[in-house]
Order: structure tokens, then sequence, then C-alpha cells
């Protein structure tokens, strides 16, 4: 990355402890801190967007508005086809508002349960977008594809959201079976971030 954003605070827009997490490790390399919002005490942002860029762009204006840094945003979610691409952008609120992700997670195998293994193909997206300030014209917009599938019942103790039910053919077992550098290889958010990182190092 360029000296310009060596070394650099950006603040995330997302207070999710595993968000920030899989983020920061991404970043190691680069030295570059990401601090969750609200360590700045901004209030979250209305997600009133119809798709993921959308969402990721309201949420990057207001992260950067309230802290005065540079933020990254995404919006990520599963997308199922046989429910016609839902949970998709409402994913993290798909069993209700504030629901967790066990509530989450069983509802998406409540609504798949006549389905058919051959019928459950999904995918995770990420739409990630970095915003140098609160009127940025030109925000940087990265997409990320993860395809997989939906399994029966939750499998693994790593990750978060729905990684326990999300099948990853390449590796023979679920998002939450990988270690996490191997999903920061595979993941959506991985990839979304890969190609942001190439972004700041003028390389794309």
């Amino acid at each position: 990355m360029s000296g310009a954003h060596r070394g650099e605070s950006i603040v995330l827009a997302s207070n999710n402890a595993g968000k920030v997490r899989e983020i920061n490790q991404l970043l190691l390399d680069e030295r570059i801190r990401v601090i969750p919002q609200g360590e700045f005490q901004v209030p979250e942002a209305e997600e009133t967007g119809l798709s993921f860029v959308e969402n990721a762009i309201l949420k990057a204006r207001n992260a950067a508005q309230h802290s005065g840094l540079a933020a990254i945003a995404d919006d990520s979610g599963i997308e199922v086809d046989a429910l016609r691409g839902a949970p998709g952008i409402y994913s993290a609120r798909y069993a209700g508002q504030g629901a967790s992700d066990r509530e989450n997670l069983e509802r998406l195998l409540a609504d798949l349960a006549d389905i058919p293994e051959a019928e459950r193909s999904a995918r995770f997206q990420c739409l990630m977008v970095y915003m140098r300030h609160a009127t940025d014209p030109t925000p940087l917009i990265c997409q990320g594809t993860w395809e997989g599938r939906v399994l029966f019942a939750p499998r693994g103790e790593n990750g978060f959201g729905y990684d326990p039910v999300f099948f990853v053919p390449t590796h023979d077992c679920s998002a939450a079976e990988l270690d996490s550098g191997t999903k920061n290889s595979l993941s959506h958010r991985g990839q979304a971030l890969t190609k942001l990182v190439r972004y700041l190092r003028g390389e794309a």
C-alpha cells in the first residue's frame, strides 16, 4: 500500500466483533488499523437501501461523517437460489430485528426444510466501500462472491453468521470448519477486501 495509507487508521462502519477481527487480520500486513465505529460513538446508519451497495455507501458515509476518518463499510449476506435470493440484504435480521446469528440460521434451515441438496445452491455476497471522507463523490466499490450451498444442519465452531450452514465444495466442509487463514483467502469479504487493497495500492 502506498505511504499515504500505510499506518492509517480507518473507521469500520460496524460493531460486529467477528467482522472487525476478520478485516484486521486481512489488513495486518498493510499496518492499517481498522477501528469499530462504536469507539467514536457513531450511531447506527439506517439501512434504507434496496441493494448491498446502497447500504454499504450509507454506512460508510455515516461512519466517516461522525468520526472524521476515512471509512470502510460492507454490506454482505447470503443469497439462496431456492428462496429467490433471500435472505439477501436482510441476512442480519432474517429472523426479525435484533435476531441472533443462531436465530437467523435456524429460520433459514426451517425455510429450506423441504428443499433437496441439489437445489440448495447459495452464495455469500460482499459489497465493500471505501470513502476517503463523508462527501467523497467517488467511493471505491469492490464486490466478492463465494459460491456454495446450504447444509441441513450446522457444522463447525469457527466463523460467525451463516458460516456453520454454508458448505464450501472446494474444501468439503462448512465455512465454520475452516481455519481463519483459509477462510479469509476464500471468503466473499476476503475477495472484496483484496480488491480494495489493490485499488488503494494503485495496482488495479
